[in-house]
């Protein structure tokens, strides 16, 4: 592998900070997460304009950019820096992947050019506890019981008159409540022959009700969705196997989510050493103390650790290797870990719930909550390749 970035990626990088250190700073934030969509339209709009990002990673073919995962996980290394609320997770990491490998072509050809123009958004409806679950992270299903069990809760489908009715409840999905476009993982079947399909229900569709959840991280708004009789259209065809597919794309999602995490990070840390370089204590730099400087040199550690994990996750998801689980298991910890001394060494003002630093550590634990925790992520991937049946041997 070729560490270095080409200037395609370097300009990917440079404009896109450029863009949101000027429509994202902390008011504009906080605006926008107070919204009744949790972001702003506007900055949505110059995102996909100026930037293609909706598309980043879609095919030329279908309006997009043609990029790789790797020049995906850049732009969210740099969103994950200034945490603009956007439908960026959602539509492009999510949801886009799925209809590009399991869609028709009549569906590819009819949602992806609207997604990647920044027109149409897009969420996956799996209970936010079982999302991790789903994409393989924290967990091995082969049957899909995280989506009910074809048994009551998730969502049910049934046939009828050519087409598909949903009903169900799905909790905690990722800007649900705002998404033009829903992939809904269903359960159809009944018990005995259950298996988990996605499905396509439009953000209008008779029956279905939104409505935002109260989330620990604004940032990342997040919606309950009910589903009474709605209808729906199959995702691909009713040979499609979900599962796997949803398996796969764990992969792309732990990487994108890992270079957010070490952004994050990265810009704490920056915020710190700042600060703590201004403050002064007993006449002289609050971070000319050996001990502060202790403390802020482990976190630089684990932050350019944690960045060679993401970098290196998001080359091999386009290469068939599973190791994305892992890279955010160290972004996840590093993020952490900034924010919890970016709190402690901002004193008694970064203890205040105003203070920005603390969108920060929500971020860390919301994204642990959704895709962790740290663990589990761990345990997963040293269940998966064997380690402790080898050591046992």
């Amino acid at each position: 592998m070729d560490a270095r970035f080409t200037p395609e990626q370097d300009e990917i990088r440079r404009t896109l900070r450029e863009l949101l250190h000027k429509r994202c700073g902390p008011e504009e934030l906080r605006a926008a997460t107070g919204t009744p969509a949790g972001h702003d339209p506007a900055l949505w709009t110059a995102l996909a304009e100026q930037l293609g990002l909706p598309g980043l990673a879609l095919p030329e073919p279908y309006g997009g950019v043609g990029c790789s995962v790797t020049e995906l996980a850049l732009a969210c290394e740099e969103t994950g820096r200034a945490l603009p609320p956007s439908p960026l997770l959602a539509t492009a990491v999510l949801t886009a992947p799925l209809l590009l490998a399991l869609g028709t072509d009549a569906q590819r050809a009819a949602l992806l050019p609207r997604i990647a123009s920044g027109a149409l958004t897009a969420a996956l409806a799996i209970p936010g506890p079982a999302l991790a679950t789903a994409l393989g992270l924290t967990g091995h299903d082969p049957r899909g019981a995280w989506a009910g069990g074809g048994r009551a809760g998730g969502v049910q489908a049934r046939g009828a008159d050519g087409g598909w009715r949903l009903y169900g409840q799905v909790d905690q999905v990722l800007d649900g409540h705002s998404a033009g476009l829903l992939v809904v993982a269903a359960h159809t079947g009944g018990f005995a022959r259950s298996r988990v399909l996605l499905f396509l229900v439009r953000g209008d569709a008779a029956g279905l009700t939104r409505v935002r959840q109260t989330a620990l991280d604004a940032t990342r708004p997040q919606g309950r969705i009910q589903l009474r009789d709605v209808t729906a259209d199959l995702l691909g065809s009713a040979d499609t196997d979900a599962l796997p597919a949803l398996a796969r794309l764990g992969d792309t999602v732990a990487a994108c989510l890992a270079a957010e995490a070490v952004g994050a990070a990265d810009r704490v840390l920056e915020r710190t050493v700042e600060y703590v370089g201004q403050r002064e204590q007993f006449g002289r730099p609050v971070g000319s103390f050996q001990a502060v400087k202790h403390r802020l040199a482990d976190v630089y550690v684990q932050v350019q650790a944690a960045r060679s994990a993401a970098y290196y996750a998001a080359w091999a998801a386009a290469h068939q290797e599973t190791v994305g689980g892992l890279a955010l298991a160290q972004a996840l910890q590093a993020l952490r870990s900034s924010a919890a001394e970016g709190i402690q060494l901002h004193g008694g003002l970064g203890f205040t719930w105003e203070h920005e630093v603390h969108l920060y550590f929500k971020r860390a634990a919301g994204d642990e909550l959704l895709f962790g925790p740290v663990h589990r992520l761990r345990a997963h991937a040293a269940d998966a390749a064997h380690v402790f049946e080898e050591a046992g041997r």
